[in-house]
């Protein structure tokens, strides 16, 4: 598995990321009469129709994360460090460009060129089909760092440029001449916008004022003052509304009326971060924004009082995920935990389908009034979390437990909202201690129990339904450590706690009596069952993995390999894989009925939780840092994989992350060698001496070769054919331009139906090789001739080995060995049996007044008897195992 993507795992997609800290870009297409929105994610970008915010092109990944993003009509141009790319089609790079030493932050397309500045204040105007420079230009940091870019529409080969020195800068590109300076207004320059009227500029600083400028008469026409800090983006309303939005840094936008020259509303906690990009839809009541909280959103402004609502939105986390799980058993739903407190869902079908819990708060009533930035009920974020479906549409089917906090929430997949009950123990309902918390949950496969560990050692469970304490288990305490773990069996008749003191310990689910406690090698960091086979798989702070069979309660495996903490744990839907993922950045899967290491890739962020799919087809993942939830697809379900144990010496390969959509344009499979592992087992004719072997021959061959004189009399036909009354119409001609008739074929080998040619008669291939299988002890050839036979055909062989059908005494008797042979190697075990009884039948009249074939039969009855004994043994050993498995009340 040198090479990527030849392992067990291949990269599929990433769910959950649609925005960063760039901009964004608005388009529109003429043909389709849409417009469209580009938002950069990671190392592509996503192109999504405003119309439904429906994801319509992904593009190609570039080599590094995209720091900039514009687009003119044709193409879309993206930069990742000091390289400029052009994408056509939002799909693949069609033009790259290079040439600037420093990373770009600014870009503008302009006619058939595109202008770049790069973080050393180098500025390049290059020709979009050519890739070559057409100008560079020089700025000096000290005096005009250039700090934002606009080309003002109806100015020709004009751009502006604003500085992080206050200073404006109108330049002709064309002749390569500054023509105008503008003093500013002793602020840096964050964003320059071009309003409806020609030669009006909106200048964003960064001391939060909004200068709108006529660059023609360098007059300030109006001036706007936001209390938020530096101006982060600025968009007019192009419907006939005089309205400017201004976005901020703390993720509030402000809607300024022009007319009125004041502040007409304010649209808070707009974006959880800074808006990083923001446009009016032209000519409709629509606004477009991002940020780096991973959000996109459409504001429509149809209400009173000029502000906007929400249309359409699409969001993930705005922080890393800490926790990830299936829900369900149809594979198409993922529940994610996140550091920004949130719970949402994620769909692997359809963006559409995506929905979001919200925020765990103590009060949400008190929540909604203060807001997202001024919550103090809100509760942090949610560390583990149990699922079930089986009573979710009555009742809440999700319970979760937060970062050090002692109560527990549940939470409703259909309101898709906070659930009604918080659950913790009743000698804490009047005052909340700092240093209890609860650590693990675990909710009963009917939906009606949550079992909740405590950091203390108590282990409690609650009814899902009225959220009432229903008992704990142990006298005080189950455990003297802080619980690692709890899971409840399929059938609710065990709880498996796991303590860090290194206990596990076995409890009646019903009568919270201790059944069995068993001390581990080490201390546990987490626990996993997988309810269908019983199967607890323990992660230990030694970074090994033991897996302990809950009927037995003996340790059935081991498994060490890992460097650093084992992060999470999943099993395989039918429980024959355990993968774990560790701080060491590797996954890796073991395979339980081996024991065995089967596969393992190296990711560049650690997996810090993992989920496989009920389904099997994929497995998820969340990692450090990182906004996405990672799908990879179970290879060995469309393609051969070797599941074979990988050697001690094995080094994984680093396997990049997925990116939004499949890798399309590579191709592994098609120029590599297939190893050797990978070529499949053909099976050998016999597969051990001892063993008696069946031929692959259908049941038709040979099953009613006795019977054949029954069956032919069954099929002989009432009345004889009757003969054509005339020629046919068309008579046979042969191809040529002649035309000739076909002559009537002559019947020349016309043997007598009376008269017994005997001696005569012509040997046949299968007689031949009998013949030379006498002296040479062979019967391959005679056998295998034989078996691409018909049944009719065998019986004409058959026949023909008598004296009286042209045969002989010693072919007969070479018929005979040849049964023998195929009884002594045990192959071909039921043709041997068909065979012989046809023979009998036939001949049975010459072969018993001959010695020498009585004497031969003689030796094939006790070779035939003792195989018989033999394999009637195992018939009825079988037999008896499995009428006692039927009956047995087990």
């Amino acid at each position: 598995m040198a090479r990527e993507g030849a392992g067990l795992f291949a990269a599929f997609r990433v769910l959950g990321r649609f925005s960063g800290h760039v901009p964004h870009v608005l388009r529109y297409h003429g043909r389709h009469r849409e417009f469209y929105l580009a938002a950069a994610v990671g190392r592509s970008v996503h192109t999504y129709n405003v119309k439904k915010l429906g994801i319509v092109a992904v593009s190609n990944t570039l080599p590094q994360d995209i720091t900039c993003l514009a687009a003119d009509r044709m193409l879309m141009f993206a930069s990742c460090d000091n390289v400029l790319h052009a994408f056509a089609r939002n799909k693949e790079v069609v033009h790259t460009y290079e040439g600037h030493k420093a990373k770009i932050h600014l870009l503008q397309p302009f006619g058939d060129h595109v202008i770049s500045v790069d973080v050393d204040n180098v500025l390049i105007v290059w020709n979009i089909q050519s890739e070559e420079e057409y100008l560079q230009i020089d700025f000096d940091k000290a005096t005009f760092a250039v700090s934002a870019l606009l080309h003002p529409s109806t100015y020709l080969n004009k751009i502006l440029l604003g500085s992080e020195q206050g200073t404006l800068q109108l330049w002709n590109i064309r002749s390569n001449k500054l023509l105008y300076s503008f003093p500013g207004w002793g602020s840096a320059v964050t964003t320059l916008e071009q309003a409806p009227a020609v030669d009006v500029v909106a200048v964003g600083l960064v001391s939060g004022h909004i200068i709108v400028h006529n660059i023609k008469y360098d007059e300030t026409l109006m001036k706007f003052q936001q209390d938020w800090g530096p101006i982060t983006a600025i968009s007019f309303r192009t419907d006939g509304h005089p309205v400017m939005a201004a976005g901020s840094p703390v993720g509030h936008i402000a809607l300024w009326d022009l007319e009125e020259k004041k502040l007409m509303c304010q649209m808070q906690d707009a974006h959880s971060t800074a808006i990083a990009g923001m446009t009016f839809v032209p000519g409709e009541p629509l606004l477009v924004t991002n940020g780096a909280d991973n959000a996109l959103r459409v504001w429509i402004f149809d209400g009173p009082g000029g502000t906007g609502r929400v249309l359409r939105s699409r969001m993930g986390h705005s922080a890393p995920p800490t926790k990830i799980r299936y829900h369900g058993q149809n594979g198409r739903q993922i529940l994610s935990a996140g550091q920004d407190g949130t719970l949402q869902s994620f769909s692997t079908v359809h963006e559409k389908f995506n929905k979001s819990l919200g925020r765990g708060s103590i009060n949400k009533k008190k929540s909604k009034k203060k807001g997202l930035k001024l919550d103090t009920m809100a509760l942090p974020p949610i560390t583990s979390f149990a699922s079930e479906v089986a009573h979710q549409s009555d009742w809440d089917g999700i319970v979760a437990c937060h970062q050090g906090y002692i109560t527990c929430t549940t939470w409703n997949y259909q309101k898709t909202s906070m659930g009604a009950h918080k659950l913790r123990p009743e000698e804490f309902s009047k005052h909340k201690p700092v240093d209890i918390y609860a650590t693990a949950v675990d909710i009963t496969s009917c939906g009606n129990f949550a079992v909740i560990g405590m950091s203390t050692g108590q282990v409690d469970v609650y009814n899902m339904q009225s959220g009432i304490h229903r008992g704990r288990y142990g006298q005080e305490t189950a455990h003297e450590g802080a619980i690692r773990g709890v899971a409840v069996d399929g059938l609710n008749q065990l709880v498996i706690t796991a303590g860090s003191e290194g206990l596990i310990k076995f409890w009646k689910f019903k009568m919270k009596d201790l059944v069995y406690s068993t001390e581990l090698s080490s201390s546990p960091s987490g626990i996993l069952l997988h309810r269908d086979s019983g199967i607890l798989g323990i992660a230990f702070d030694d970074f090994t993995i033991s897996v302990l069979d809950i009927e037995t309660r003996k340790i059935v495996r081991t498994f060490s390999g890992h460097h650093g903490r084992i992060n999470d744990m999943t099993f395989s839907p039918d429980g024959r894989w355990l993968i774990t993922s560790s701080m060491d950045c590797s996954i890796k899967t073991w395979d339980l009925p081996s024991g065995c290491l089967i596969d393992c890739f190296l990711v560049d962020s650690a997996a810090v939780t993992l989920t496989m799919s009920p389904t099997g087809d994929f497995l998820a993942s969340a990692h450090v840092d990182d906004l996405g939830i990672y799908l990879w697809s179970n290879r060995s379900l469309y393609s051969l994989v070797s599941l074979r144990p990988l050697p001690a010496d094995y080094e994984p390969s680093l396997v990049t992350l997925p990116s939004t959509c499949p890798m399309q344009d590579m191709d592994v499979s098609g120029d590599e060698e297939p190893c050797d592992e990978m070529i499949e087992y053909v099976s050998p004719e016999q597969l051990g001496e001892q063993l008696v072997t069946l031929s692959l021959l259908p049941e038709s061959r040979w099953k009613n070769l006795i019977n054949l004189d029954i069956i032919k009399k069954k099929n002989k036909p009432r009345e004889p054919p009757k003969v054509p009354k005339s020629a046919p119409f068309f008579i046979p001609t042969l191809p040529g331009l002649i035309p000739r008739y076909i002559p009537p074929e002559e019947e020349n080998d016309i043997q007598s139906k009376v008269v017994n040619l005997g001696v005569l008669a012509q040997k046949s291939d299968f007689y031949i090789n009998l013949e030379e299988a006498l002296s040479t002890n062979e019967y391959k050839a005679p056998l295998h001739l034989l078996k691409s036979l018909g049944p009719s055909n065998i019986e004409l062989e058959l026949r023909g080995l008598a004296p009286e059908g042209g045969g002989s005494m010693e072919v007969m008797l070479s018929f005979l060995r040849m049964i023998g042979v195929m009884l002594n190697k045990k192959y071909n075990f039921e043709l041997a049996q068909a065979y012989l009884a046809l023979f009998l039948k036939l001949h049975i009249k010459i072969l018993s007044s001959e010695p020498k074939l009585l004497e031969e039969l003689s030796k094939l009855s006790m070779q035939l008897e003792e195989t018989w004994i033999h394999l009637r043994a195992l018939f009825n050993q079988s037999l008896c195992v499995l009428t006692y498995m039927k009956s047995a009340l087990l």
